[in-house]
This record gives structure tokens, sequence and C-alpha cells, in this order.
């Protein structure tokens, strides 16, 4: 047995005795999501420096924090703060969590980001349903050996859930939220984008681009888990003489549509 196995099981049977095979949910609690935490009536939680294995996020507003509680009715797990990429992790560590929650029972992944637009059409704070990805990060997730009993080739042409799309737009609707459809761009950051890149983006077919989630989801789909995600538009350089230059700009612009986000993903989850 692999010692990545070893790991997942390891930290797996660190964290089953408290959720018990309760959470079928797991959140990855991105950009616009911190406040639905406060939502969660917490019966468990752990630093993620006292969780065997896990690493330990290093961005500034990433609390690092695991969650197992209600949010409502549904039991989720919860994850406050993320790992990227330019951190300086592999792609096995950035994504170890999702194999942990898999191992744990866990079948629907929700997760959000904050996102750069390249689609001129978005508005700064507008939230954006992520139909499809183009992954253009330099490592893959699921290089190397398989793990099975995930396929060594996967099926990546419904990596979003249609079902769970369908319910966000009409959860939308009658809480008068609007949602655009997009596809998003991953690449591995830590500089945001030049002008001549966002351009390159939008041709390739990418309505926004960041440097998370698509890891996450390739290894959830590998796993047969649902998967749903939004990107909040934090600047569209295309419309606007006014570029974000800081991580705590994007932070700011990704609070302002909290309060619609985490009502739409309390809503799903529930409903």
């Amino acid at each position: 047995m692999s010692d990545e196995i070893n790991e997942i099981k390891e930290t797996a049977a660190f964290l089953a005795p408290a959720i018990a095979g309760r959470a079928g949910t797991a959140i990855i609690l991105g950009s616009g999501l911190g406040n639905l935490a406060s939502d969660i009536r917490v019966e468990k939680e752990w630093q993620y420096k006292d969780i065997p294995h896990f690493p330990v996020s290093t961005v500034e507003g990433h609390e690092g924090k695991l969650i197992f509680g209600r949010l409502g009715d549904k039991y989720v797990i919860a994850m406050k703060g993320r790992f990227h990429y330019y951190e300086g992790y592999s792609m096995k560590q950035v994504t170890f969590p999702v194999r942990v929650f898999g191992a744990l029972g866990v079948r629907t992944l929700y997760v959000s980001n904050a996102a750069g637009g390249t689609n001129s059409d978005y508005d700064a704070g507008d939230l954006m349903v992520i139909t499809d990805h183009i992954n253009f990060l330099p490592e893959h997730p699921l290089r190397g050996r398989n793990l099975e009993p995930g396929p060594r080739f996967p099926d990546m042409s419904c990596a979003y859930d249609r079902e769970l799309i369908s319910k966000a737009d009409a959860i939308a609707a009658d809480i008068g939220i609007t949602l655009r459809h997009g596809v998003y761009l991953a690449n591995s950051g830590p500089t945001y984008e030049t002008p001549a890149e966002y351009r390159m983006y939008r041709l390739f077919g990418a309505d926004a681009v960041g440097m998370s989630t698509v890891p996450e989801v390739i290894v959830a789909r590998h796993q047969g888990m649902r998967v749903f995600g939004i990107s909040v538009i934090t600047n569209v350089p295309a419309k606007s003489a006014a570029k974000l230059t800081t991580h705590t700009e994007v932070e700011d612009v990704a609070n302002r549509a909290e309060k619609r986000l985490c009502t739409l993903f309390y809503r799903m989850i529930n409903e």
C-alpha cells in the first residue's frame, strides 16, 4: 500500500469518530463564503495543523480550520481556507482534503473562489456558476499512480453537476439573485494576470480566471462526487481602467458578494 493511501486512511480515521459517517456534503469556503461558517452549528472543529498529514494554509484571510456540524438540517464538513499550488504545495497536497472527504463518505462537493473576469459582459461583484473549466496548471492532480476505484482516465465532460446548476438557477430566481454561467480557467499564480494574458484567456474560451478550484474538482470527480462551483468576479479589466492590484482589494469585492452567495449555498444544501 502506498504512502499516499496510508496517509488518507490515517487522516480519515482521525476524523471519523466525530463525523461517524454523517456528512455527505463538503464545502470549501473560498472567497465570498467565509461567513457561511457562522451558520454552521459546530459539533467539532480542528486546526489544520492538528490534523495528521494536512497541509497548513499560508494565505492571508484563509483561517486554516476544518469544521463539522449542521448547516440548517444537513450535516456538512467545511474547510475554512484551502491550499494552492502557488504556496509551494504539490497537487497531491492541494487535493489531499478532498481525498479524505471521499474516504469519509462525502458524495457532494461545493466550492467557491474569487476570479478575474475575462468576459466583458460581466461586472465586478457578479456571481458566476462554473459550467466548465480549463486546466492551465503545470501539474495534474491525477498524475502518478491511479488511486482505485477511481478510473485511470476519468470523464470530465460533465464535471459540474447539471442538476445542481439547475437547482441554483431556480433558487436564485426565487430570491432575486442574478447568476452568470461561464467557464473558469485555473493558472498557477501567484501573480495577477497581465492585460495580454486576460485577452489570451478570453480567446481560449474562459469567462473568468483564478488560481484554485480545478484540482479539487478533478479529484472529486475522480471519486465520483457531484460538484457545484461558483466564482465571485472581483474585477473585469477590459471594462475599467481601475485595476485590482492587491489581495485585500480582491477580498473586499468578494466580501460584498458574500450575503448573496451564502444564502444561495445554504438553500441549495438544505433543499
